[in-house]
């Protein structure tokens, strides 16, 4: 996955925002809660999202990933895609999860306002 690939399919999913911030970071949001990250590992993207407990267990010691700096030392379920790890189509199923994970997380209110309530999320 490309690093405009990356931008272009979370800017797809339902209710999402962007902003740039951390450094230059492509942060993706889905009523402000954070799904995505997509910055730079040395000369490389890297791209960064949620996971449910048993997909980090899975994915955290895989070659070319890795649990999120910051993120998963504070004890959050966050991987990091930083070799190209994934193959083509599992990003996008990781995104997918990630952005789901974030919808669910937010208020019955808010996912209804946003019309998530209408998502599988």
């Amino acid at each position: 996955m490309t690093y405009e690939e990356f931008n272009a399919f979370c800017c797809a999913l339902p209710a999402t925002t962007h902003v740039v911030q951390w450094g230059g970071a492509d942060v993706w949001k889905v009523g402000g809660k954070v799904f995505a990250i997509g910055g730079w590992h040395e000369d490389r993207p890297a791209f960064t999202f949620k996971t449910t407990e048993i997909s980090f267990e899975m994915l955290k010691d895989e070659p070319g990933l890795r649990p999120a700096p910051y993120l998963a030392s504070r004890g959050l379920t966050w991987i990091q895609d930083f070799a190209q790890g994934l193959s083509d189509e599992d990003p996008r199923a990781y995104l997918r999860a990630s952005h789901r994970l974030a919808a669910k997380a937010l208020s019955k209110k808010k996912q209804k306002e946003l019309g998530l309530d209408q998502e599988d999320t």
